[in-house]
């Protein structure tokens, strides 16, 4: 008789979504320190592999978990306060709150963001950089979310004293926070400019050779606002992307995010250097749609982000149903192609997209053997949900956060049947309640 395997977790009964994004029924998940051991029938399973912690709930729809590949955990707090607002928002109210946030303010906001990620199905996300990161760095390790996370880079710009550094500063802090947390539980460190109008070259050229030199990402905000393209065409008489060409500072390590106003040869230099864009879709509405179509056909990994909570909550959900409306309306009713961005595409923006944003190409995004076993569930048993005749459309359609049922990272669960364990979420909220009853009692 054949030895049995033994797993950490065995998930059984299970409806998966396949790597060509597919429903497969009546299968099993077998897992191993922190990895994918096999995706199997479930008849094969019972065969080959043996567990002590066996998870068996039907009507549930097991896929990778979703990467947020742009946000803000600086900006949590800020919820509600922007909408409606006239540009720029970033200078006239984002940045003037930053520049207040404490260690204890960082830590709240660094608790509530990774409840509204967990709970809604988002297990892996791409922080560009604010203030007292240490602080949120701590609260992400030990909830055990994936992340990357950076500090907010600046060295130009008259900006309040409590944000103020110059470049030698700056790169100190992004040397601290990587030197802390960069590998620490399942963190990494990004290096990141927090918008090239705010950059002195020294700067631009330090943080990308930091990151080369420690074989990290750098991720920076780009061609989000006209003024952002006026600045680089004034000064250096060149585009955004062209200036940081010309620079050295592009490669398969550089994150573009938003990318909403870039030039045909702009497109061009990032699929030339193999750099990444991430869209932002309910934040970059009120600043102009990006080709995202022509993006891909020049095969540049496009992942997708929420921009932080302060742009409509932290739910990929909702963005992945925003983006498809956008493009549809823009891009698919230009050229007569309803399916410019069908459901499968979107979704693999939102898993495998964001696995390679957040530098895990081949490692995240798939249920694959050798995969981490980071994944959500979906509780099809919901009367917006169930019955359908195309469930991979339904998921893009109908699915809300509050239908993610379980959330696990490098094999470990984080929630179960929607309650977050590895965060005390009464607590969280009581002290968010206080904040904002009173923001001047200490946390």
């Amino acid at each position: 008789m054949k030895e049995m395997i033994s797993c950490d977790i065995l998930i059984k009964e299970a409806s998966c979504l396949t790597e060509d994004f597919s429903v497969a029924d009546d299968q099993a998940i077998a897992i191993k320190d922190g990895r994918i051991l096999a995706v199997c029938p479930q008849s094969e399973a019972d065969k080959l592999y043996q567990c002590d912690h066996i998870v068996a709930e039907k009507g549930r729809l097991w896929m990778p978990g979703l990467i947020d590949g742009h946000m803000h955990t600086g900006q949590q707090l800020l919820k509600g306060r922007i909408l409606d607002e006239l540009p720029m928002i970033w200078t006239r109210i984002m940045l003037p709150f930053e520049s207040t946030l404490t260690p204890e303010k960082m830590t709240l906001s660094a608790q509530l963001a990774a409840l509204e990620m967990i709970k809604s199905g988002t297990t892996g996300f791409v922080d560009a950089g604010s203030y007292f990161m240490e602080n949120a760095a701590s609260v992400y390790e030990a909830c055990g979310i994936r992340g990357a996370l950076s500090c907010s880079s600046m060295d130009q710009g008259n900006f309040p004293p409590s944000i103020r550094q110059n470049a030698k500063e700056a790169l100190h802090s992004a040397d601290c926070l990587y030197d802390s947390f960069h590998g620490k539980g399942n963190l990494k460190v990004f290096y990141s400019l927090r918008a090239l109008m705010n950059c002195s070259r020294e700067l631009t050229e330090g943080m990308a050779f930091r990151a080369k030199e420690r074989e990290t990402c750098l991720q920076a905000h780009m061609n989000e606002y006209p003024g952002e393209v006026n600045y680089t065409l004034e000064k250096f008489q060149m585009h955004p992307v062209e200036y940081l060409d010309s620079l050295d500072v592009l490669g398969d390590n550089f994150v573009a995010a938003h990318g909403i106003m870039l030039s045909p040869g702009e497109r061009e230099l990032l699929a030339r250097n193999k750099a990444k864009v991430v869209h932002c879709p309910f934040s970059n509405c009120g600043k102009g749609v990006p080709d995202t179509p022509s993006l891909m056909e020049r095969g540049i990994c496009v992942g997708l982000g929420t921009d932080g909570a302060a742009h409509g909550g932290l739910s990929l959900w909702n963005e992945m149903k925003i983006f498809r409306s956008v493009m549809n309306a823009v891009w698919g009713v230009r050229n007569a192609d309803p399916a410019v961005m069908p459901a499968r595409k979107i979704l693999a923006m939102a898993t495998a997209g964001g696995a390679e944003i957040l530098g895990e190409k081949g490692q995240l995004g798939v249920l694959k053997k050798g995969y981490r076993a980071d994944m959500i569930s979906i509780d099809w048993n919901k009367p917006h949900l169930f019955p359908t005749l195309n469930r991979m459309n339904t998921l893009l359609e109908c699915v809300t956060a509050e239908d993610v049922a379980d959330s696990m990272v490098n094999g470990k669960f984080l929630m179960r049947n929607r309650e977050v364990l590895t965060l005390d979420e009464e607590k969280i909220l009581y002290q968010a309640k206080k904040y904002f009853e009173n923001q001047e009692v200490p946390l």
